[in-house]
Parts: structure tokens; sequence; C-alpha cells
């Protein structure tokens, strides 16, 4: 084999061709939803947030998978899950908050269902009507959290960051008062009513409310608050006077405050400052009181009609008010008293009372007080009911002075101090018309009336008599009568003879006294002819004429 042979080839490999892959459009469309679902499900993980559980009385209104949980109408959450407690007695929801939801788990967050409700302070909720009732949440401000929630079954008055104060109220009891009542001032609302419960030691209830800002500076620490619910009807001598703060007070009960005039150097009051709730405007911006002091008085009367806050009067001005009204029992006499305790408060007489305290001396205040009643005791102060009003009977207690009342003896040291009575100006009208009527019991009635009853008969048997008899003669006298004045009707008539005749008659008698005069005139002129004649030359007068109308002749002359 030569060196010039050249090596063998490699052996040739067969030579492929390349393909082209085709995706089809069909894989786009789930490629593209498995996109999406993943980004849902990463946005859900991201988003996932803590889990609460809420308890409420009932489900009505929550759905699990569809119920929303919203603060300010954005939602936080969703309800998963509703099941029953292991008592039966309430539900537990549990929400899913989102990431940013996390502040909803402090301990004094707040849950309530959002439902139509219709109250004395209108309609709320109105629009879950469409959409479905929610789960309203308020974040609160605690740095505790935890996970188990009771939820409200109305919504809080008042929401987490709203400014204002709050206040406690302390009354007797709570009336017409309810949550989210309104406060006002001058009339207008400043705040609401936010929780009440009853006192600790249960003698009262303790009402809060909440006076949003700036309004909330407004209350100051001698602010007197009262209750405004309703409407006051007021009848006085100036007329007939209607108050009342609003139409929603007079549905739903309201509160009102102000301040008193007598009070310049107030100052705002602090949170959760404790006030007194007066029930009406009159009471609360009435001067101080002062220190009560308790009497008893003992009534020989019935009572019935004065109660336990009747007023209690000294010469007309309300210094009191009665707080008791039972029943005693005198061995001695059989009977059973009236004992009647009140409170009187000697500051609301203003500077008599710092006068009658300089006079009555040294001590200390209730024996001051005792000096003073005894000096009026002996003067004639007497207690005494009295009716207040006449339509509805109710009964007050008036202390005042009577000149004739009898002496008694006074016990400066007995406690409490009694005040002496006499009966009642009522009292003393029932007796005198008891004795009105015991005096018209004495008359002989049966007498009386048996007398009156023959009177009667007699006067029945006379206008008999008088029907009978007298009245046809009356009738026929007075026929007669009639037909006489016709007669003289008919004879005094213009053209009757008789009328004519009177007429001539008359002119004769006319022309008599002319002929008369002229012989008096005559005779007073020749008094002579009475003894010597008639003359030719001294005649009278001669006539001229004729017979109907005679004129006589002047006189010759002499």
């Amino acid at each position: 084999m030569s060196d010039n042979t050249l090596p063998p080839s490699p052996p040739t490999r067969p030579q492929v061709k390349a393909r082209k892959v085709r995706v089809s459009l069909v894989w786009l469309v789930p490629i593209v939803a498995a996109l999406i679902g993943l980004s849902m499900v990463v946005h859900d993980f991201l988003n996932v947030g803590p889990k609460v559980v809420v308890s409420f009385l009932t489900a009505e209104g929550l759905e699990a998978k569809k119920t929303q949980v919203k603060y300010k109408n954005v939602v936080i959450g969703m309800v998963t899950d509703i099941e029953l407690s292991d008592d039966r007695t309430h539900v537990l929801a549990s929400i899913d908050l989102n990431q940013s939801a996390v502040p909803f788990t402090r301990a004094d967050t707040q849950y309530w269902v959002v439902r139509p409700r219709i109250g004395a302070h209108g309609v709320t909720g109105v629009d879950t009507l469409l959409s479905g009732a929610f789960i309203g949440a308020d974040a609160g401000n605690s740095e505790e959290t935890k996970k188990d929630f009771t939820g409200l079954e109305t919504p809080p008055a008042v929401t987490f960051g709203e400014k204002g104060k709050r206040f406690i109220l302390h009354t007797d009891d709570l009336g017409s008062l309810d949550i989210g009542s309104p406060v006002y001032f001058r009339r207008i609302q400043v705040g609401q009513v936010v929780a009440y419960e009853l006192a600790k030691d249960g003698k009262g209830v303790d009402v809060e409310i909440f006076v949003g800002a700036p309004n909330d500076q407004f209350v100051l620490d001698d602010s007197r608050f009262w209750n405004a619910s309703g409407v006051d009807v007021t009848l006085g001598a100036s007329g007939l006077k209607v108050s009342t703060q609003s139409m929603a007070s007079i549905l739903s009960g309201g509160i009102a405050f102000r301040e008193p005039k007598y009070s310049p150097d107030a100052k705002p009051a602090n949170g959760n400052a404790e006030f007194k709730l007066f029930e009406d405007q009159a009471t609360a911006l009435a001067p101080p009181d002062g220190e009560p002091k308790y009497i008893r008085m003992r009534f020989n009367q019935s009572l019935r009609g004065l109660v336990v806050n009747a007023p209690v009067d000294f010469l007309g001005v309300n210094v009191g008010r009665v707080v008791s009204v039972d029943l005693d029992y005198d061995a001695a006499t059989g009977t059973f008293p009236g004992i009647v305790g009140a409170v009187i408060y000697p500051q609301r007489l203003g500077a008599a009372n710092d006068k009658l305290k300089q006079q009555a001396g040294g001590g200390d205040d209730e024996e001051q007080t005792s000096r003073i009643l005894g000096q009026f005791v002996e003067r004639g102060l007497r207690a005494q009911v009295r009716t207040g009003n006449l339509l509805t009977g109710q009964l007050y207690v008036a202390m005042d002075f009577d000149p004739k009342a009898a002496k008694i003896s006074y016990n400066a040291k007995a406690r409490p101090l009694e005040i002496p009575t006499v009966p009642g100006s009522f009292d003393k009208l029932q007796e005198q018309l008891q004795q009105f009527v015991d005096k018209l019991g004495k008359i002989p009635l049966d007498d009386l009336a048996k007398n009156l009853n023959g009177s009667l008969i007699e006067l029945q048997k006379t206008m008999k008599q008088v029907n009978s008899d007298v009245l046809p003669q009356m009738r026929g006298a007075l026929q007669q009568a009639q037909k006489t004045l016709g007669t003289a009707n008919e004879a005094l008539s213009d053209d009757s003879p008789a009328r004519q005749q009177l007429g001539q008659a008359m002119d004769e008698v006319q022309r008599t006294a002319r002929s008369v005069r002229v012989l008096t005139d005559f005779l007073s002129r020749h008094p002579e002819s009475l003894i010597r004649g008639r003359t030719g030359d001294a005649a009278p007068g001669s006539y001229k004429g004729s017979s109907s109308s005679r004129e006589i002749a002047p006189e010759p002359a002499q």
C-alpha cells in the first residue's frame, strides 16, 4: 500500500429536515383563565387578614359567602360561615377580614347588623332593601385584640372618632328617654343619649349622653339638665302656656340643658362629668335650695287628694314638698289621724331667712329652725290642707298665720319638728253644709206639705168657680161695654145730629159769654145804671147785622 493512498472517508449521515411546532389558538383561553385564577389566588393570599367570630341573637338577614362587612360603606370582610352556638341561644358568624382591617380586631370594636328599621327617630337602613343586610363595624382604640365579639342589636349612637364629650346624668327613673333621644341647647340639637343603666345602688338610673364638638364647650360645670320630653302645659294668671323642645322630643323624649343666670364664673366641664337630671326647666334653673328640714303634721281629716310631691306653701311661697302620707291610730279617741311628712327649704325665703337666723341667735342650724318655728307657732302659725285644683281634687299644704287659732304648747326639743294644724277650708264648708242640712231637717216639711196641698185644693176650687160663674158674667159685661162704646162713637161722629147740636150749643154759649162780658164792661163804666135804670144814652149797645152774626156797636161819645 503506497503512502499516497487516501484515508477512507467517514460514513455520511442522512440529512434530517427541521419541523416547525405550531400552537393552536384554542389553548389561549384556558391559559388566560389559569393566569387570572392564579392572580386571584395570589391577590386573595396577599389580602388574607384576621378571622373573627361575632355572636348575634338571630341570623336574620345574614347569609354565608354573601353578607359583607362594611365600615363607612367600604367592604372590609365577608361572612364565611354561620352556625348555632352550643347552648342554642345565639348564632355565631365567622368573618374573614381583609388585611387592611386589622384594627377591627381591637377589644372595643363594635359589630352590628344593618337592617331596615323604623323608629321614633326616623327610618334607617333603607338601602338594604335592595342590596340586603350587611354587618357594620366600628374600630375602637384599645391596644388589646381578640377574635370573639358580641354583636349589637341596634347601631351605636356615636361612632369611633367623632369629636365631642360624654357626660353622666343621674335621675330617679328613665321616663321616655331611649338611646338616640336628642339633647338640646337653646332648642338646637347638639347631642344624643348613647347609653343608660341602673345605678349601682339600684335607686336611680345613670344616663350617658354625648355632646358633639364644638357644642360640648357649652356644657359648663354648673350647667343644669332637665327632662324635655312631652309637652309642658302651664295654666297660670297670665293664661295657658304650652312649651316643648321639638316634635322629636314629644315622640321619643329628650334632654335640654342651660347654665343658670346666677352662675357667671362657670367653666367648661370635663368629659365624663356627672350632673343631676331634673324633672322640668323651672326646677332645674331655680336657685339652690340649701339643706332641707324635715317637719311633720297631724291632720284629723281625710287626706284624699294629697299625694307625695304635693307643694308646701308658706304665705303663698313654695317652700317644700310632701314626702309621705301615712295613717296613725289614736287609742284615746279611737280615730285614725293622718300623718304628713314634708321637707321644707328655708333658703327659699331669701333675705327673710337671713334676718330670721340673726334674730334667732346662736346655736346650730337645727336649733335655730326650731326656735323660729316656735315663735311662729305662738303667733298662730298653722298648717292647713287646701284644694289646689277643683277639677282634679288635688290638695296641697298651706302654712299661714291664724290669729283666732287656739293657743297650744310647742315642744321645741321634739324631733322631728311638728307643726300644729287646723281643719281645711273645704272641711269647714262641709261642716257648715252639714249644719244647714241639720237645721233643714228640723223644719216640719210634712205639715208644710199638707197645708200647701190643702191650699192648692182650695185654690183649685176657687179657680173652678171663677171659670164657671165669674168669667161668663165678665164676658157679658165686656160685650155690653163694647156696645156702649160703639154707640158713643156713632153719637160723636162728624155727621151725627148730636155732634151738630153740640156745636150749635157751643156757639150759643160763646155768644152768651160775649154778652156777659159786654154787660160787665158796661156796669164797670156806668154803675149808676143799677139804680137809675138804663137810659137811651147809656144803653149798653145796639146790635147790627143778622141774627147769625151780631156785632156790638160802639158807645156814643160822652
